[in-house]
């Protein structure tokens, strides 16, 4: 029996690990690259020529295209995996009818920032589809461990979880597992959360703390995430799970983080845009301090770690007496 139809929209690290993944089990995938000239280099060297560069495709499974209307209208189920900042202006080129009927799995992991909308909000204010037809990919998980076939996790979250089930068994394989979820809206603002943790880890290494401190921190988060996600989807959740708490150590801790990375060059002393300048992927906690803080405003939930990230990414505070101030609050 054919399967459904999976398009992908973006093409960097987490794009096409996700590609990387569902070709274990696809014979084909739609892929919407925005540049003819990757397009091009894909095809003569079977790899992405800008993220996880050693990954090697069959391109002949692979129908690559420029064109998203092109993309979403051979597809089923749709994989959004490109910044936040840019969602916007890659999707606008669609018409509510062109999504209608389609599925769509966000693996953004950020704020829209025009809106104010995490990624299943937007899609449903601005496109009327039904929160049905809308899914999260989140964590904990990173594309570089994906690419060099490092056992992993995903949590696929859905109110229709026949849905998610199906994409599911998509992804799975031999080193990645899955799980399935119905908290669209816990497991997306968590994943937008601890990108906001990891800059605040990094910044706190850059700055010289150690891992005492680092685990404190982190305690405190997930603690901080519970009470934001609490406020603003208030259902039975469990907080430690992998899809919570194994999201937010893996980016704050991890090597490939590049939220921490990010943070770790504020830390050291880069000014915001000097960090941003030096980075080649995009800190999606960057664009999802400010979201949250504005977000917040109507909830007035204690977050003083969130509160200190934005203080000194968009306020300008002092980075030592910032994170000297939020040592106390916390511990």
């Amino acid at each position: 029996m054919k399967g459904p139809a999976i398009g992908i929209i973006g093409s960097g690290s987490w794009a096409t690990a996700l590609a990387k993944l569902l070709l274990n089990n696809c014979k084909s995938l739609n892929w919407f690259v925005r540049k003819q000239e990757d397009i091009d280099y894909f095809k003569q060297y079977t790899n992405n020529p800008r993220y996880l560069t050693s990954v090697d495709f069959d391109v002949k499974g692979i129908h690559f295209t420029s064109s998203l209307n092109e993309c979403v209208k051979n597809s089923d189920i749709l994989i959004l995996a490109v910044p936040s900042a840019f969602v916007h202006g890659t999707m606008n080129v669609l018409s509510k009818q062109e999504l209608e009927g389609k599925t769509i799995f966000s693996a953004v992991k950020g704020i829209i920032p025009e809106y104010n909308l995490i990624v299943g909000e937007y899609l449903n204010t601005i496109y009327n589809i039904s929160f049905q037809n809308i899914g999260v990919i989140t964590g904990p998980c990173h594309a570089e461990e994906v690419a060099m076939e490092k056992l992993s996790y995903l949590t696929i979250a859905s109110q229709n979880l026949k849905a998610a089930q199906t994409l599911s068994e998509l992804l799975n394989c031999r080193y990645l597992q899955s799980s399935v979820s119905d908290d669209i809206y816990g497991t997306e603002y968590s994943a937008v959360l601890k990108n906001v943790i990891a800059l605040a880890g990094g910044i706190c290494h850059g700055l010289g703390y150690g891992d005492n401190f680092l685990a404190v921190l982190v305690s405190n988060a997930i603690q901080e995430i519970k009470r934001f996600v609490d406020a603003v989807h208030p259902i039975d959740r469990d907080i430690n799970a992998s899809a919570y708490l194994g999201d937010l150590l893996v980016t704050a801790y991890s090597q490939f983080s590049r939220n921490r990375t990010f943070g770790t060059m504020i830390g050291k002393g880069y000014s915001v845009k000097n960090a941003q300048l030096e980075m080649n992927m995009i800190a999606e906690g960057y664009y999802a301090v400010k979201c949250v803080y504005e977000i917040n405003k109507k909830y007035q939930v204690q977050m003083p770690i969130t509160s200190a990230v934005y203080n000194i990414i968009y306020g300008n505070a002092d980075v030592r007496k910032e994170i000297e101030s939020l040592s106390k609050k916390i511990f």
